[in-house]
C-alpha cells in the first residue's frame, strides 16, 4: 500500500521540539542534569481549589455527556472576570465562545473568515499556530516585522495599502510568544482605527495577559473604544491558571463574529469536558488570588534570567511581562539553530531557536520561565561557560 501525505501537509513544517528533545535526551544519557527552558508549559500546579472541583466533578456519573459548547455558567464566569479585571462588559449569551484551548481556536479561526487568497496580517516573529491556521484556510500571510527600533511592536503604517485592502484578518499577541512586548492603549487604538479603515478583523491573543511583573495590568484589547466593533480577544486558562493540559480557552468580542465561529465549531467538536469547565469557573472567580501568587513566582524567575543573561553579555530584549525571555546570544557567528544544539551539548540547557518563529527571529533564542529560581540561576551559570565556535 502506498501512503502519501496530502499536498496541504507541505504547509506544516515538522516542529523542532522533537529534535530538541532527542538532543537533550542524548545529553542526559551522559549523566548530565538537563535544564529545560524550551516548552512554555507551566511547571506550577493549578490552585488547590481548582483541582478539588475538577476531582469532585469528575467523580460524578452525570459529568460524562457532551457539553456541545461552553456552559452558561462558564460564560457568565468569563463575563464576571472581564468586568472585574478590565472593566469590559460582555454579554455571556452572545459575545463569548469556548474553544478547546487557544491553539485549537487560533488554528481554526481563519477558516471562519478567510477565503483562498485573502491576506492575513501576522507578526514576524510569531507563535507558530498563527501560520498553521492561515495556511489551513489557504489564506496568504503578510508578515509585520517586530523590530527593536519599534519596541518590538508592529508598524501599521508600513503595511502597503494594496495589502491592507485585501486583508481579512490581523492577529496580534501582546505580551507575546516569543517576543514579550507589552501593548498600550495608544497601540490598540491604532489597531482599531486600522480595522475600521480597511474592514479588517482584529484578533488579539491575550494568553499572557496575567503575566505582568511591573506596574499595572496590560490593557485588554476589548477595553479600547470601538474594539468590539472590529474584533475579538482569545484567552486561555493554560498559562494564567496552570491549566495547560485541561485545554480550555475562550474567544470574546464582536457578537456577529462569535456567531460565525460558533457555526464553524458546531462541525468540529462536542465541547470541553464539563468538570474542566467547572474548574475553569473556580479559576476565573478566584483570579486575583491565584494570579497574584503565580505572578510573584514568575516575576522572580524573570528578573533572575534577565539580569543573569545581561551580566554574561547577552543582548536581552527589555520586557516587563510574558512567560519568555527573548535574547540575542553573544556568539553570533553561529546561527541560532546551531547555537541551541551547541548549548545543549556543552551545558545541558535547552532553549528554542528564534528562526522557527519567523526569519526576523534569526540570531535570537527563546527561554521559558518554567524552572525553579535556583535552576534558572544555574542555567545562566552554565551558559556563561559556553565556548565560542567559529563558523
Amino acid at each position: 500500500m502506498k501512503i502519501e501525505k496530502s499536498k496541504k501537509m507541505a504547509m506544516f513544517p515538522k516542529a523542532i521540539f522533537g529534535d530538541l528533545k532527542a538532543a537533550a535526551n542524548a545529553k542526559a544519557a551522559e549523566g548530565i542534569k538537563l535544564i529545560d527552558l524550551s516548552l512554555g508549559s507551566p511547571d506550577l500546579p493549578p490552585d488547590e481549589k481548582v483541582r478539588k472541583v475538577l476531582s469532585e466533578r469528575s467523580a460524578l456519573a452525570s459529568s460524562y455527556g457532551y457539553t456541545l459548547s461552553g456552559t452558561k455558567r462558564f460564560y457568565e464566569a468569563v463575563a464576571r472576570y472581564y468586568k472585574r479585571r478590565t472593566n469590559v462588559d460582555l454579554d455571556p449569551n452572545t459575545e463569548i465562545i469556548q474553544t478547546m484551548g487557544s491553539q485549537e481556536g487560533l488554528v481554526h479561526l481563519p477558516m471562519a473568515f478567510c477565503n483562498k487568497g485573502d491576506y492575513v496580517l501576522t507578526t514576524n516573529p510569531a507563535y507558530v499556530a498563527f501560520d498553521a491556521g492561515i495556511h489551513l484556510a489557504e489564506a496568504i500571510p503578510y508578515y509585520m516585522p517586530l523590530l527593536e527600533e519599534n519596541n518590538f511592536l508592529p508598524d501599521f503604517d508600513a503595511i502597503p495599502v494594496e495589502i491592507a485592502e485585501k486583508a481579512k484578518l490581523m492577529i496580534l499577541n501582546l505580551p507575546g510568544n516569543p517576543v514579550p512586548a507589552l501593548p498600550n492603549e495608544e497601540f490598540f487604538a491604532k489597531a482599531v482605527a486600522f480595522g475600521r479603515k480597511y474592514n479588517v478583523i482584529i484578533l488579539h491573543d491575550a494568553a499572557y495577559s496575567e503575566f505582568y511583573f511591573e506596574g499595572d495590568r496590560p490593557s485588554s484589547f476589548l477595553a479600547t473604544p470601538g474594539a468590539k466593533e472590529v474584533g475579538m480577544e482569545i484567552n486561555s486558562l493554560s498559562k494564567s491558571f496552570s491549566l495547560a493540559g485541561a485545554r480550555i480557552a475562550y474567544i470574546a468580542g464582536n457578537a456577529e463574529m462569535i456567531s460565525i465561529i460558533q457555526e464553524l465549531k458546531s462541525n468540529l467538536d462536542y465541547g470541553t469536558f464539563e468538570p474542566i469547565q467547572e474548574a475553569g469557573i473556580v479559576a476565573l472567580d478566584n483570579a486575583e488570588e491565584i494570579t497574584d501568587r503565580l505572578r510573584a513566582t514568575f516575576s522572580k524567575r524573570h528578573h533572575i534570567l534577565m539580569d543573569g543573561l545581561t551580566k554574561i553579555g547577552w543582548n536581552v530584549t527589555p520586557s516587563k511581562g510574558g512567560m519568555f525571555v527573548w535574547a540575542k546570544y553573544p556568539n553570533q557567528e553561529m546561527n541560532d539553530i546551531d547555537f541551541v544544539y551547541h548549548a545543549i551539548k556543552e551545558t545541558g540547557v535547552v532553549m528554542v531557536p528564534g528562526i522557527i518563529f519567523g526569519d526576523a527571529g534569526a540570531g535570537y533564542v527563546r527561554l521559558a520561565l518554567v524552572q525553579k529560581e535556583e535552576l534558572i540561576a544555574e542555567a545562566v551559570q552554565r551558559l556563561a561557560t559556553l565556548s565560542v565556535v567559529h563558523a
